[in-house]
């Protein structure tokens, strides 16, 4: 046994002849470590590349389809503006002479009159009916005074129980204001008159709107409104005796901070106004509440009230 020579790798030492194998695949794991991270790093940056480029394609393609749409979208919401902020500010239509001569066939379907205008019957081209005003007075100062009133005040306000004011004309020979039309007219020709009576029920229901209306003006409005000639000649009724506050020619505008509003004339009809507004004294919006105390004893006695 002696003869034989030691095989390499076996015996004590025959370790040391060859190197290990987590020497030889170190280097190996080492890169392929490094090739892993690298990869994922790439593909991340690339994720992320093709996000923005996405984004920026989103972005781009937004505003060219903002581009080649906005003309019709901008018009439309510049139609919409523009109708909200007139909706907002309640503001009534300006009409011509020449579109009120033809709806009222040259003002000769004759309504009534009285001593600030005269009222025709008028159909528009869209078969919109309404009562148009044709003001008249001593001056041109007074004329101004009524139109300005009218407008300033109803013009600005809609409430069921109030006539509502669709516009007005304003031109060199006509001055004008175009209502809604009443189908019944006035009140005081259903409490007075002797074919044409009312039933309790009617009545009341007519009072309820009118007060209704009258607290409207004074508690509701943004700033209080004086109508100061409630009677039933100026109380319409529509096709279902619905009453609406009208003639506005006389009212004014006061701020709710001012209790008392200094009169430079006396207003109102005799028999319904307060006794204040013939003195030189400041009056409240409490003289509407005397006019329509004196319309309810109408009403309780369907008769006039004495002067």
């Amino acid at each position: 046994m002696s003869s034989f020579r030691s095989i390499p790798g076996t015996g004590d030492h025959g370790d040391d002849q060859f190197p290990d194998i987590k020497e030889i695949t170190k280097p190996f794991n080492q890169a392929l470590t490094i090739i892993i991270v690298a990869t994922i790093v790439a593909l991340l940056i690339k994720v992320f590349f093709i996000a923005y480029v996405c984004r920026l394609c989103r972005e781009r393609l937004g505003r060219e389809s903002s581009d080649s749409v906005c003309p019709e979208t901008q018009s439309i919401t510049l139609n919409m503006d523009k109708f909200l902020n007139e909706m907002e500010k309640e503001k009534p239509s300006r009409f011509t002479s020449q579109q009120l001569r033809i709806a009222t066939d040259n003002f000769t379907n004759l309504l009534g009159s009285g001593g600030f205008g005269t009222v025709y019957k008028g159909i528009f081209s869209n078969g919109t009916m309404a009562a148009v005003k044709v003001l008249h007075g001593d001056s041109d100062k007074r004329i101004e005074e009524q139109f300005m009133a009218e407008v300033s005040t109803i013009g600005r306000v809609h409430h069921v129980n109030l006539v509502r004011l669709y516009g007005f004309c304003f031109d060199l020979n006509l001055r004008a204001l175009v209502y809604e039309y009443m189908v019944n007219g006035s009140f005081d020709k259903f409490l007075f008159g002797e074919d044409k009576k009312l039933g309790f029920q009617q009545l009341q229901a007519i009072a309820l709107g009118t007060a209704k209306g009258i607290a409207y003006l004074h508690e509701e409005c943004q700033q209080r409104i004086i109508h100061y000639d409630i009677k039933p000649g100026n109380i319409l009724l529509d096709a279902n005796f619905l009453p609406k506050v009208a003639d506005f020619g006389l009212a004014k505008l006061c701020n709710r901070e001012k209790t008392h509003v200094t009169m430079t004339r006396g207003r109102g009809t005799p028999g319904h106004a307060a006794p204040e507004l013939w003195m030189p004294y400041p009056i409240t919006h409490k003289c509407d509440v005397y006019s329509f105390g004196m319309l309810l004893f109408e009403i309780i006695g369907k008769r006039r009230t004495l002067i």
